[in-house]
């Protein structure tokens, strides 16, 4: 399960457009905005220091997170955030509130298990190649995965896992799959490029060995019927 005691402060803020947000930010702050669950939206402001923390923490965007605004506190979760181009500012953040009742939509990490410890990979050469990173998942606020773990220690080299592999946890349904959507690959072991090289250059040193003895009595026999 997610993590429910992940919290976010947040306060109120009354001035709003371009530049009132550009105040915010050199005062340290974000601007943000929190909307849903049958309520108006309200636009917010966020420390700036804090929020860039919890967005570098992998669960802060697939958690239910707990924020505090005006005194109260309410259950949201990130849907989107804006960063500069190239400077570590986070220029805007948007939260949607959840009720404990209605399912929700979210992408949720995946955490590859087994890999080095995979007989494919430790003596058969096999190299991981991860496919999706994430998947998208239907459920309630109180089910939601923090991360879905996909154990690669059975695959051998050309084989795959894919979505309707996955041992989902109770409450929890594949949104891609819901909707119809294409059976996906996730994680596949390949064989190493380098394996199949030395093969081709072990392969092509025999053949010249072969030919150099067919060739050699060849050459002497000429040589002997000169002479």
């Amino acid at each position: 399960m997610s993590d429910m005691n992940m919290k976010i402060n947040a306060e109120v803020r009354s001035a709003q457009g371009t530049g009132a947000s550009r105040r915010l930010r050199r005062a340290g702050k974000v601007p943000g905005v929190v909307y849903g669950a049958q309520e108006g939206a309200d636009m917010i402001e966020l420390d700036h220091k804090e929020t860039l923390m919890q967005l570098k923490k992998e669960a802060f965007h697939a958690s239910i997170l707990d924020m505090s605004l005006g005194g109260k506190s309410q259950r949201v979760l990130l849907r989107d955030y804006q960063m500069h181009p190239w400077r570590m500012e986070v220029l805007h953040v948007d939260f949607q509130r959840v009720s404990a009742k209605d399912k929700i939509t979210m992408r949720v990490p995946l955490h590859f298990i087994n890999e080095e410890n995979a007989p494919s990979v430790k003596l058969g050469g096999g190299v991981v190649n991860h496919i999706e990173s994430e998947v998208e998942v239907i459920c309630l606020p109180g089910d939601l995965p923090e991360f879905i773990e996909v154990d690669c220690g059975a695959l051998e080299v050309g084989e795959s896992i894919h979505l309707s592999q996955l041992s989902l946890p109770s409450g929890v349904e594949s949104a891609h799959l819901g909707r119809g959507g294409e059976d996906l690959g996730l994680v596949a072991i390949q064989k190493a490029r380098g394996a199949s090289a030395d093969e081709d250059s072990d392969a092509a040193s025999s053949d010249e060995g072969g030919a150099d003895s067919s060739d050699s009595p060849a050459i002497d026999k000429g040589s002997s019927s000169e002479t």
